[in-house]
C-alpha cells in the first residue's frame, strides 16, 4: 500500500501545478477546478512518484510536487507497473482506474521547456475517476483491481503485496 504525498491543480494547461491541502476528484470528471479536468477524455487526472521527481532532483534539476503537472505525487506504489484497467482506491471513497501509461510530451510542458526532457512520458500514468471524493495528502492509495483478464478470462482482484 502506497501513499498520498500531494495533491495538486491548476488553473491552465501546460503550466506547473500547485499544491492544495486537498482536492475534490468529481466522477468521470477529474480534479475539481483543474485545467485537465474533462468528461470528455480517459486522461482526467495524472500520478507521478515521488521517486521519479526524486530522480530528476538528483540530475540537479530543482523541481518539486507538481511541477510536472501531475494531479497526485505518490509513494510506496509503483504506478508504472499497473496495467491499463487496473482500479485504485484513495482514502476510503475515491476508485481510479488506470487509463494511459505515459504520454507524449507537448512542446508547451513547462519542465521540457526548462530543462529538454520530461519525466512524464515514461513515469507518469494517467487515470479516470469512477467514484469519486476527496483526495488529500496523507490518504493511503491502493490497487484493488488488476484491470486485465487472467487465462480463465475472469478479471484477477488484487495485486500481490508490495505493488
Amino acid at each position: 500500500m502506497g501513499k498520498i504525498v500531494a495533491v495538486c491543480k491548476s488553473k491552465e494547461k501546460g503550466t506547473k501545478k500547485g499544491r492544495v491541502d486537498a482536492g475534490f476528484f468529481r466522477e468521470n470528471y477529474g480534479l475539481v477546478g483543474d485545467a485537465h479536468a474533462d468528461p470528455q477524455t480517459h486522461r482526467q487526472v495524472s500520478l507521478l512518484s515521488v521517486k521519479s521527481i526524486n530522480k530528476m532532483q538528483s540530475l540537479g534539476v530543482n523541481v518539486g510536487y507538481g511541477d510536472f503537472a501531475e494531479n497526485i505525487t505518490t509513494e510506496g506504489i509503483d504506478l508504472v507497473c499497473l496495467p491499463i484497467g487496473a482500479r485504485l482506491l484513495v482514502g476510503d471513497e475515491v476508485i481510479l482506474e488506470v487509463t494511459q501509461i505515459g504520454k507524449e510530451c507537448h512542446t508547451g510542458c513547462a519542465i521540457f521547456r526548462q530543462i529538454g526532457k520530461c519525466i512524464m512520458p515514461k513515469e507518469g500514468i494517467f487515470a479516470r475517476v469512477i467514484q469519486g471524493g476527496f483526495i488529500r495528502a496523507g490518504d493511503t492509495i491502493k490497487a484493488i483491481t488488476r484491470g486485465r483478464k487472467d487465462e480463465r478470462g475472469d478479471e484477477e482482484n488484487s495485486y500481490p503485496a508490495g505493488l
